[in-house]
């Protein structure tokens, strides 16, 4: 039981605030969280937080637009009533993540009898794999850039493609036609990425993707802003995306792990645990599985990822490759967030084609947008473990595979850390 505290809760996730409240001993705050008919949050705290340590517990799963500006009304409301410290649990932290591709309908496949475009080769030369050409020295590029025709350099006509996005190319000699990339010799007849330019005359054709640019807001910086400029005295989150997070806030900033929980499920549910390899379906998850893997005592493999055009139109593709041997063992993917779930159910699809027994996926927050349960239900994994860090109870009835760890017991222990003015980095360890 804990004394002069108050836990309110947004509308994201009122069930893990519950939860937090039974653990603690203590009721939650009464508040009327609504909004007005033209779709303004409206924001009234109906208990006394004078002098008192407040705790606000909203996620940022859902309509993240509304939580956060609720979150941020209420922070206010809070220091306006006097309270003498405000402190902001964010299970998931919004904007923390945003894709450097935005998500589109034409990726990864939804069924089992659907073509992907998944690849395990890399494009990288090695033997038996051609050398792609790329720019010489000699090259004007402003006078190709001039160029409207293609020609394969050769003295070969004009191209034009056909239905699927080939192009022929006609022979100045004896007239034949011939389906090749653009600028390279018929010899090499096949889909092109942009990684296989040869004649620069192509470069005018391309169009630049709208992928991470210096120049595009990052909205991490203006949340954490905004947090402070509400009131926000503390921040709490779980699992961040990118840690470097934390440097943007001027107020402390706890970033707490979802690991001890991942680190105990292996343990207790799958058999034979030492035998199996832990995976990450990414170079950015990579630090967070080896951590993992050296505590379980585990061997550690890493699927590489690299997006690409793989046509003169806009569809992206996947190259991924498989960095470890995974034959006739287990396999537990790691990863922080599940969006789309297109990562880690094409990984997953890897995982099985190089033979792997069984897959599972352990990630921290599962956010579960558009139609990644499907996805899920038609993938190779065997079972995907998420925390309840965004609500989860739909999830659970449409996806048999799913299964939900609680997280109220560490934010919970972090609270009365928080508030006794104790040590929580005993929360940061999972050795």
């Amino acid at each position: 039981m804990v004394r002069n505290i108050v836990i309110l809760s947004g509308n994201s996730h009122p069930a893990l605030t519950d939860a937090v409240c039974h653990i603690l001993g203590v009721p939650p705050g009464n508040r009327i969280l609504t909004k007005f008919s033209a779709g303004e949050s409206r924001c009234e705290i109906q208990d006394s937080v004078r002098g008192k340590d407040v705790f606000i517990i909203q996620s940022g799963g859902g309509s993240v637009n509304d939580h956060f500006m609720e979150l941020c009304i209420m922070i206010s409301a809070c220091k306006t009533g006097s309270a003498k410290r405000v402190t902001a649990i964010l299970p998931l932290f919004p904007y923390s993540r945003q894709p450097d591709l935005p998500y589109k309908k034409s990726g990864a496949p939804l069924s089992k009898d659907s073509k992907s475009t998944l690849n395990s080769v890399t494009a990288t030369p090695a033997p038996g794999i051609v050398k792609t050409p790329s720019f010489n020295k000699e090259v004007d590029l402003t006078k190709a850039l001039s160029k409207s025709s293609l020609s394969d350099g050769n003295g070969a006509g004009p191209s034009r493609p056909n239905a699927n996005g080939d192009y022929f190319v006609t022979n100045g000699t004896n007239g034949d036609h011939s389906v090749a990339r653009p600028g390279l010799s018929t010899m090499h007849a096949q889909s092109f990425t942009t990684h296989d330019l040869e004649g620069p005359a192509l470069v005018s054709t391309f169009e630049a993707k709208p992928g991470y640019k210096r120049w595009v807001a990052q909205a991490g910086t203006l949340v954490a802003d905004l947090l402070t400029c509400a009131g926000a005295d503390h921040v709490v989150a779980m699992d961040l995306h990118d840690p470097q997070y934390q440097g943007f806030f001027d107020i402390p900033m706890d970033n707490l792990y979802g690991r001890p929980l991942l680190k105990r499920y292996i343990q207790q549910n799958i058999p034979d645990y030492k035998d199996a390899v832990i995976v990450s379906p990414d170079a950015g998850g990579a630090k967070r599985a080896t951590a993992i893997a050296d505590s379980l005592g585990t061997e550690f493999a890493l699927i590489h990822k690299e997006r690409r055009p793989i046509r003169i139109t806009d569809r992206q593709s996947s190259t991924m490759m498989l960095v470890g041997n995974v034959a006739n063992r287990v396999c537990i993917l790691i990863d922080d967030l599940a969006d789309t779930a297109q990562t880690i159910t094409r990984a997953a699809k890897l995982l099985r084609k190089e033979r792997a027994t069984k897959v599972y996926a352990l990630l921290t927050h599962g956010v579960f947008n558009g139609d990644a349960i499907q996805r899920i239900n038609n993938s190779t994994l065997d079972k995907i473990v998420v925390t309840n860090s965004v609500p989860q109870d739909e999830n659970r009835k449409l996806c048999p595979k799913l299964e939900v760890l609680d997280v109220a017991p560490v934010f919970a222990e972090a609270i009365r850390r928080i508030h006794h003015g104790e040590s929580i980095s005993v929360l940061f360890h999972y050795d």
